[in-house]
């Protein structure tokens, strides 16, 4: 396809997991993608499948927390592609750790990569969408987490909750300019995540208060994570793409057995009930 009769898709994150899936499924799928990652030398994997399927899919350079690289990211990509007609804010990582433990520097990195990621280039690529004829869709991934609150991920669930907030907002602007608006609400996903997610300072001291409770909760993470029957990234990638090809999508799409549940159990649920289910989850000494 030439990029006359081509989409074009942006993801972020795509060194591994959802990013990574992500990008492949819509290169496969017709979409000339841009697949882009803070650390480039991590494109080796992704690079290699793409060529070997001659697939369109390039590896871009960018840092969502870095003002410069992602004007200059975004500028490039319109040169080329001409047309931004999809992007996916995938690029993220968790924060382990009880308010009381985690610093503010801990707490605003997190922010600054979780959500003020997401504005900073969902900022750069409104113009480009809202100038073109058809639109586009911006998809953020958001969480379970981004819904329900659990222990020890204060910093991470403030993050998708915002994140969730924003996205709401959004879609009520940009939907006279024909842009979309979709969150996506993973459960537990089979991915490098419990790799990439850092353990408050405070929080690997074993004087701190929080410690056995921070050692559980991360254990419960990790088993759930490496579990045979969690969700693998390409279903969220599938989900996704799904997405996207819809006509009039709906604003949130959960991923995976167990964030359908949970999500469900807090609708129906009272918040005292709720908190209990929660507790008994993941705060009992099992």
């Amino acid at each position: 396809m030439s990029i006359k009769e081509s989409k074009v898709a942006v993801v972020t994150g795509s060194s591994s997991g959802i990013g990574f899936q992500t990008a492949l499924l819509l290169a496969r799928n017709g979409f000339i993608t841009f697949a882009t990652m803070r650390s480039i030398e991590k494109s080796k994997n992704i690079t290699e499948i793409a060529k070997k399927e001659r697939l369109p899919l390039q590896v871009i350079q960018l840092d969502v927390n870095d003002d410069s690289i992602v004007k200059n990211a975004v500028d490039k990509i319109v040169e080329e592609g001409k047309r931004i007609d999809v992007l996916v804010n995938n690029a993220g990582f968790g924060v382990f750790g009880a308010l009381e433990d985690l610093s503010i520097e801990e707490i605003k990195a997190q922010f600054e990569t979780n959500f003020f990621g997401a504005i900073r280039v969902t900022q750069a690529v409104l113009p480009t969408m809202r100038n073109q004829n058809g639109g586009g869709t911006i998809v953020n991934i958001s969480s379970v987490g981004g819904q329900v609150g659990v222990p020890i991920l204060s910093a991470y669930n403030s993050t998708k909750f915002a994140l969730e907030g924003l996205c709401e907002s959004m879609s009520y602007e940009l939907e006279s300019f024909g842009i979309r608006v979709i969150l996506i609400e993973p459960g537990f996903i089979k991915t490098n995540i419990m790799n990439s997610s850092v353990l408050a300072k405070k929080a690997v001291d074993q004087n701190s208060p929080y410690y056995s409770l921070t050692q559980r909760i991360k254990s419960y993470f990790e088993s759930m994570v490496n579990n045979p029957e969690s969700s693998p990234p390409e279903a969220v990638a599938k989900i996704i793409l799904e997405a996207i090809n819809s006509e009039d999508p709906r604003l949130r799409f959960t991923v995976g057995n167990d964030a359908s549940a949970i999500i469900q159990a807090k609708r129906k649920m009272s918040d005292s009930d709720f908190t209990n289910l929660i507790k008994q989850q993941l705060t009992s000494n099992s």
